[in-house]
């Protein structure tokens, strides 16, 4: 079985978990006051679809790939935060520089959530890797 595709799935279905009770319990409010006049009635699906496809991937590749199992579990994680945080500053910080009255708040809300988010999915990648390579060398 190849090991990719249970880890990639991991890191997806949790950005999807985590992300829709981010935006739509916890911080909605926030992004409602800050930005409710830019917000969109409804997520445009397709690039939503986009977005947590090529991000999972850059997880997967940056953040679970890299790391075997005798590399514990901080090193993983720490890159992954850091990857969201990058990712997320990048979003964020582009925005506070172009568009008027872009909050602070919202922005640093923002990355401390990327940050997050981001470790706890691959964290969760990380777990299918290693229980499906334990899998595959149970079988062998």
């Amino acid at each position: 079985m190849n090991r990719t595709l249970p880890a990639y799935a991991a890191v997806a279905l949790a950005m999807l978990v985590l992300d829709g009770l981010w935006l739509g319990v916890v911080a909605g409010p926030l992004y409602a006051a800050g930005i409710g006049h830019l917000m969109a009635g409804q997520p445009n699906w397709v690039a939503a679809g986009l977005f947590y496809g090529v991000y999972a991937l850059g997880l997967l590749r940056f953040t679970v790939l890299p790391f075997d199992a005798r590399s514990g579990w901080r090193a993983p994680l720490s890159t992954a935060a850091a990857f969201g945080f990058f990712a997320y500053a990048t979003y964020d910080l582009s925005n506070l520089a172009t568009l008027k009255d872009w909050p602070w708040a919202l922005a640093i809300a923002d990355m401390a959530w990327g940050s997050l988010a981001s470790a706890l999915a691959s964290g969760a990648g990380r777990w299918a890797w290693l229980r499906s390579a334990a899998a595959t060398q149970g079988a062998a």
